[in-house]
């Protein structure tokens, strides 16, 4: 959660600069996704990998979430 800060002074500068909120309702939705995912540390963990895979750029991330996918119908 140190991010918070920064992010959250940057929405309040860049909607102060724009005069509107979008940039203040975009931080809050933002931040309400990071808390939901890591909420469950499953979902946390397997948005990681993820990101892992995405940022390696080997393999194909239609794959590993298939894989996943996969694994969830057999348990």
């Amino acid at each position: 959660m140190p991010a918070l800060t920064p992010d959250a002074l940057r929405a309040a500068t860049s909607a102060q600069r724009a005069q509107s909120f979008a940039p203040l309702r975009t931080f809050v939705h933002m931040w309400g996704v990071f808390v939901a995912v890591q909420r469950y540390c499953s979902r946390a963990v397997r948005l990681r990998h993820l990101e892992d895979v995405v940022s390696g750029g080997v393999e194909d991330p239609a794959d590993a979430i298939t894989c996943q996918f996969g694994k969830s119908k057999a348990s």
